[in-house]
């Protein structure tokens, strides 16, 4: 039924219960004013007569208006005959004062008195009765009313608790429905009266949630090929991959994972990662990597398959950040040759000083004019050998700097220094090659800087090589300023050149290793830089370039103050 009909049933209901309770009331409250008038008018007035006749005849023979008074009342008592007997008892009274009118002696004086009395018994007697009957109708009235009362009440109260729920029962129902789908429980229906409002809201709502459900099915079915495939794929990968949630919750991870974590697959699928963590080194590491905010670009060590290896870690954030992926990278044959790279360079590079030395102190004996004057081509070629020998004793040390760098054999003895003393260091030390090409070297230097606690040594080396290195791309005749600055707790080292300059696509590339600007005429190994940065963040610094072609390059070496 709908619920248009179910208020208009409930609510015509209690209508017709009120306008029955309406019209019973009126009746019977007509019926009791209709006895209490019959009480009232009829028979209080007879009563009055007849009393009227009585206080006549009581003053009939003294005085003479009384039987004036007397034939009045008794023509009204005449004409308001409303009870049985009523009439013959009036005209047996109308007889009696004829006889007395006639005769007033005693006896008829008594008989006539008699009508009158029996005229007020009879009315005293209607009284009582019509009392009664007012009284018996009061009391039904009364019943009645209480009855229907009772009933409207009911009907209010049934009204009550079940007219709310016959609206909000169907909107519950729905709601519950909906609250049942959005849950994914796809099984769920809604049964409603055709006829009501909400019939064609459960037709819809059950073909959506079929529809859904046979959606879900089928898609289930394609998700779970899918995975399986995904697996196959991932499985097939030489690399581990593990994945987690963004609840870290290992999601899955591949065959080449389980291996290098050492535990069984149905003990760390689904659980949680900090969970293994607890019981796993490795998976500890990387968890920790991952919660961290620095970015370490060193390979991961791990002793695997009886052997070492090493992984580069690389972790990929999903989209809308719902999960992390942990790839690890195997670098180990990587690792392998450069440190057969590292190693070879170390050996020939100390191999080689031995014989360039040589070649130096054969060099240093061909030049004492004890032996002899040489000539001009003599000299020339003597020159060049001890320049290119030089030269290569350069390349030679940077070749023995950068293996100690890559091998981690790298020591630092700081000690406390002034900014000042490394730039005088170097350049003192690269006067004579500035003196050869005229290149006028501009120190700047604040009166008060704080020191620094740093390896001098390497420090000075540095700024050495960045002054070595303005001098050679500089143009003859140039300006070139070497000074130091402090900005917030750093000290800032800096060499500007005004050359050449160099191409912003190559800020970063210039410091790796045997990098050279594409077009560089001059000659070098390509290390210098790159031995630079490593000494430099070795103290926990910073190296960058500031350079525009045609402007010339400025390079600043920032380190902290203790």
């Amino acid at each position: 039924m709908k619920i248009k009909n179910k208020l208009t049933y409930s609510i015509g209901s209690l209508f017709v219960v009120i306008i029955l309770l309406g019209l019973f009331s009126v009746s019977y409250i007509i019926k009791m004013k209709q006895d209490t008038e019959n009480i009232l008018v009829d028979n209080y007035n007879s009563v009055k007569y007849a009393q009227q006749m009585q206080d006549a005849l009581n003053n009939y023979l003294q005085d003479s208006n009384s039987i004036l008074a007397f034939e009045k009342s008794m023509k009204l008592q005449e004409d308001n005959i409303t009870e049985p007997y009523e009439k013959q008892v009036t005209e047996s009274l109308v007889n009696q004062y004829n006889l007395y009118k006639k005769n007033p002696d005693q006896t008829n004086f008594v008989l006539l008195n008699k009508s009158i009395n029996t005229i007020i018994l009879i009315n005293i007697s209607s009284i009582s009765r019509k009392a009664e009957v007012a009284k018996t109708t009061a009391n039904s009235a009364m019943l009645w009313i209480v009855v229907l009362s009772v009933f409207s009440a009911i009907v209010a109260m049934v009204m009550l608790v079940r007219f709310p729920k016959s609206f909000t029962r169907p909107i519950k129902e729905l709601t519950e429905g909906i609250i049942s789908v959005s849950n994914q429980n796809y099984d769920s229906r809604l049964n409603f009266d055709k006829d009501s409002e909400f019939g064609e809201v459960a037709i819809s709502f059950n073909s959506m949630a079929e529809q859904i459900a046979t959606f879900k099915e089928s898609s289930l079915t394609k998700i779970i090929a899918t995975k399986l495939y995904l697996e196959l794929i991932i499985n097939s990968i030489d690399e581990p991959i593990i994945c987690l949630d963004n609840q870290k919750n290992v999601l899955f991870v591949n065959n080449e994972a389980i291996k290098i974590l050492n535990i069984d697959y149905d003990k760390i699928i689904n659980q949680s990662a900090l969970d293994i963590s607890l019981k796993n080194d490795l998976f500890r590491r990387l968890i920790r990597e991952l919660d961290s905010d620095l970015v370490k670009d060193e390979p991961l060590k791990i002793y695997s398959n009886n052997k070492e290896s090493y992984f580069q870690v690389r972790y990929v954030t999903t989209t809308n950040n719902t999960g992390t992926v942990i790839l690890l990278s195997n670098i180990t044959k990587y690792k392998e040759l450069d440190n057969a790279k590292t190693n070879f360079i170390s050996i020939i590079s100390h191999e080689l000083k031995t014989p360039v030395s040589a070649i130096m102190m054969s060099l240093k004996l061909l030049e004492d004019k004890r032996i002899g004057e040489m000539n001009e081509e003599q000299l020339s070629l003597s020159k060049s050998i001890r320049e290119n020998s030089d030269r290569l004793l350069i390349i030679i040390g940077e070749l023995l700097k950068m293996t100690q760098v890559e091998t981690g054999k790298l020591q630092l003895n700081p000690k406390v220094t002034k900014p000042i003393e490394l730039i005088n260091y170097a350049v003192n030390a690269t006067r004579v090659l500035a003196d050869k090409f005229g290149c006028n070297i501009e120190i700047e230097y604040p009166d008060k800087l704080p020191k620094l606690f740093v390896d001098s040594e390497k420090i000075a080396w540095v700024v050495t090589n960045l002054l070595s290195n303005a001098i050679h791309y500089s143009n003859e005749n140039a300006r070139i300023i070497v000074g130091a600055r402090q900005v917030d707790k750093n000290i800032e080292i800096y060499i500007q050149d005004f050359g050449k300059g160099i191409d912003s696509r190559y800020h970063q590339s210039i410091f790796d290793r045997y990098f050279r600007v594409p077009g560089t005429k001059v000659k070098g190994s390509g290390l210098g830089l790159a031995i630079s940065k490593d000494f430099i963040e070795a103290h926990g610094g910073t190296i960058r370039v500031e350079s525009e072609v045609g402007k010339g390059s400025k390079f600043i070496a920032s380190l902290s103050i203790p």
